[in-house]
């Protein structure tokens, strides 16, 4: 890579291609989905296929101010909307917000997307928003103290974040060799797809987003040293990972801006 290089540019055209690829995570949800969640049936996913536990939100949606952090793809963000909150996706991937802008055309449902890096959220004011719902995403972001403290400056005071992340202990482990159902120790941590050499990179990874394994001082840390009072973490295994038999990959935390 060159010292010019730009990840969030880079991870930007790479998320594009994966919504034309048809990802899972680019695939927006059904009608069914949106009109079991205007009755008051819905969820949302922060780690894997695992439904976020609905006492992290709060009992009625129903005008609560939403940012869905990281969040593009059609899912997470039209549910909410669907629910009763007021809705704002925030994504690096314009591809990703049209999945979002398609639903809500779709199904009269009223969201704002709105295109960034997720360090950056100055197009928010302070205080902003009540809740922050942000999905496995900060391993494509490389650096995460911006983003905790500018999710704390948007957050009202008892605003909760509800976000998910990778545990940095699967990448230890060679990617081609995961493809292969094998376990093969590789890395040290803290590992980016940027210390392979090209060749490495483009096979283990092709053109797909760049990523960071992120330390739990980083994810974790990194809230409560921005400020948040940590409620509630819980653990599952990566679902479509061979690492699942063996150890969580991933991670989900509950905090609290005071």
């Amino acid at each position: 890579m060159t010292d010019d290089f730009d990840p969030v540019a880079h991870n930007r055209v790479a998320w594009d291609d994966l919504v034309d690829n048809d990802n899972e995570w680019s695939r927006p949800v059904g009608p069914e989905i949106i009109a079991r969640a205007r009755e008051g049936d819905w969820s949302v996913v922060l780690i894997g296929h695992e439904p976020t536990p609905r006492t992290w939100f709060p009992d009625d949606l129903a005008g609560i101010r939403v940012l869905c952090l990281a969040s593009g793809g059609g899912q997470q963000g039209p549910v909410l909307a669907a629910a009763g909150a007021t809705v704002t996706v925030f994504d690096n991937s314009p591809k990703q917000l049209a999945r979002d802008d398609e639903v809500a055309a779709r199904e009269g449902l009223v969201l704002r997307t709105v295109l960034g890096d997720m360090r950056d959220l100055s197009a928010f004011e302070d205080a902003a928003f009540d809740v922050i719902v942000n999905p496995v995403s900060t391993l494509f972001c490389p650096d995460l103290k911006p983003v905790w403290a500018e999710a704390r400056r948007v957050l009202r005071p008892g605003g909760t974040l509800l976000t998910g992340f990778m545990n940095p202990d699967v990448y230890i482990f060679d990617e081609v060799a995961l493809d292969r159902r094998e376990l093969v120790v590789r890395h040290r941590l803290p590992f980016s797809s940027l210390d392979l050499s090209e060749d490495d990179r483009l096979r283990a990874y092709g053109d797909g987003p760049i990523e960071y394994s992120h330390s739990l001082t980083e994810q974790i840390g990194g809230q409560l040293a921005a400020g948040f009072i940590l409620t509630h973490l819980t653990e599952a295994p990566h679902h479509a990972d061979v690492t699942a038999q063996h150890l969580p990959g991933y991670i989900a935390t509950r905090a609290v801006k005071p």
